[in-house]
């Protein structure tokens, strides 16, 4: 059997790390073909010396001399720029693209991969985030099956029953380290609190996210062009013990679970496989050392970036686009101690009353969204 060769957009993040190792356990089957990051550059040398693809992109131009010189000595293609991205997923040889990018920067080499007819295994929440109907009408002309690789949406999809009708997508939120924390609370807590996420290990970016909701959020928006549903058919339930990553409940009142460890590799291996399962090595969940499944509402009061985030879902045109790029520089801020918490959810609803509404799905107006949103949620810093 040939191997399927796999280009990993993002390949030194978390995502893209135990994708690799996915890849290691069933070297009979994989093959990491295209490895990319953007400044990452010590990592993404160290990827290329261990699983010797044939091309690597470092998207920040100022690293290419340093990652074509250490790889001087393997037959690897080395890139940059931003257009490299694009260019590398249309290889011939790629089977299936691994879109692990964080934010906005993984929408145009998504679409390129689309377009050139790769399976795209998707873990990149901002593409169809900002560009959901687009997506979907390019993934419909070019017959490319989108399998998702977040670990609820990997659960939904699990779940799925072909021909019966889903009567509501329940997407489980683990509901971050502040979900006990009152109003008052929230408005000191810091970036390192942030940061200690109880259940999973992810980047900065995400795990901000989880603390805000937005990452909920944003997987809201994720489920309903993934799966076809209507906003009010997904509720999201707060499920702290992250063992059921989603469920689906049917017009007959059953309801579907799929449950497991916490180990993005699950999710990640049922992506390249699909529709075979494949023996893994990781944790098994133990069901007698569990105490108990609790499950509670979210509090939109509190956490106001899933209030929002619905708000733009119902909305439509580019308004989840505005929110994705105002979160993203509000997100940074508060990493780099620019603003507070709190002010997270206030500058995404400014930009939303701001920045002008338009229902035109062309990547053209999305990359004119994405540009006047920044610009003004920088301002408002």
């Amino acid at each position: 059997m040939n191997k399927k060769r796999i280009a990993i957009l993002g390949s030194t993040g978390s995502i893209g790390t135990q994708a690799l190792q996915v890849i290691e356990e069933h070297s009979d089957m994989y093959e990491a073909y295209v490895l990319t990051a953007n400044n990452n550059v010590e990592k993404l040398i160290q990827q290329a010396r261990k699983y010797k693809p044939s091309t690597v992109v470092i998207v920040n131009e100022q690293h290419y001399n340093t990652v074509k010189d250490a790889l001087s000595d393997l037959p690897i293609k080395v890139y940059t720029g931003e257009n490299a991205l694009c260019e590398v997923v249309e290889d011939n040889n790629v089977d299936i693209v691994l879109a692990s990018m964080v934010g906005f920067a993984g929408l145009r080499p998504t679409i390129s991969a689309i377009k050139a007819r790769k399976m795209i295994a998707l873990a990149n929440k901002e593409t169809l985030v900002v560009a959901g109907e687009l997506i979907n009408r390019l993934a419909a002309e070019n017959l490319v099956p989108i399998i998702p690789v977040d670990s609820e949406h990997s659960a939904i999809f699990q779940c799925l029953e072909p021909g019966n009708k889903i009567e509501k997508i329940l997407l489980t939120c683990s509901g971050g380290p502040f979900r006990k924390l009152t109003d008052e609370q929230l408005r000191n807590v810091t970036k390192a609190d942030a940061l200690a996420h109880p259940t999973w290990n992810m980047g900065a970016k995400i795990t901000i996210d989880s603390a805000t909701l937005m990452n909920k959020g944003f997987e809201v928006i994720e489920a309903k062009w993934l799966f076809g549903v209507k906003p009010e058919q997904i509720q999201v339930v707060v499920h702290p013990q992250s063992v059921i990553h989603s469920m689906v409940q049917y017009e007959d009142g059953a309801v579907k679970a799929q449950l497991g460890v916490p180990d993005m590799r699950l999710p990640i291996q049922y992506a390249f496989s699909y529709p075979q399962r494949l023996k893994a090595s990781f944790d098994r969940v133990d069901f007698f050392k569990m105490n108990a499944l609790t499950f509670e509402q979210p509090d939109t009061n509190r956490f106001r970036c899933l209030a929002l985030a619905y708000e733009a879902l119902n909305k439509g045109g580019n308004m989840p686009c505005i929110v994705n790029a105002a979160n993203e520089i509000a997100n940074k801020a508060f990493i780099d101690d620019r603003i507070s918490f709190n002010r997270i959810s206030e500058i995404i609803e400014e930009s939303m009353n701001k920045i002008a509404f338009s229902t035109d799905s062309s990547l053209e107006s999305y990359l004119l969204t994405d540009k006047e949103t920044r610009k003004f949620a920088e301002s408002l810093l």
